[in-house]
């Protein structure tokens, strides 16, 4: 894991994290958001929102983008503003048909055991935003 401080500008503080695609990465994003919520003071509410927000986004690229494969990275790109965090995590996969993702509230998906990650995040995230092809999201957040 890089951790990397790339940036301070006047109102901005840039932060850059390259992770193995390992589930054991998760530990390393939950130190490092604990890092940042108490360097820029988050509430409670909102530092659990991001931290499911980024523990679900994190899973599934290492899992769903990367196929687990030890040669590619996730990447975690954090940007602090003036009341606001904007977080862009990336794999190296191919990335995936965003708009058409089963609705988890539909009777029929209902005991599925997967397949939530996604509309948690929408539910959790002030703002969520897929790149074209759907290899990196970035989440926008009010602190």
């Amino acid at each position: 894991m890089i951790e990397t401080r790339i940036a301070q500008l006047p109102d901005t503080d840039l932060y850059t994290l390259q992770l193995p695609s390992k589930s054991e990465s998760l530990v390393t994003v939950e130190n490092f958001i604990e890092k940042i919520k108490d360097r820029y003071s988050i509430d409670e509410d909102t530092y659990a929102n991001i931290l499911t927000c980024l523990s679900e986004a994190v899973i599934n690229a290492v899992i769903h983008g990367n196929k687990e494969d030890p040669y590619k990275k996730v990447f975690m790109n954090l940007e602090v503003q003036h009341k606001k965090l904007i977080i862009t995590i990336a794999d190296e996969g191919p990335g995936f048909d965003y708009h058409n993702i089963p609705d988890p509230t539909d009777p029929e998906n209902l005991e599925k055991l997967t397949g939530r990650g996604v509309f948690i995040i929408k539910q959790l995230a002030d703002q969520c935003i897929f790149n074209g092809p759907g290899n990196e999201l970035e989440l926008h957040f009010k602190i």
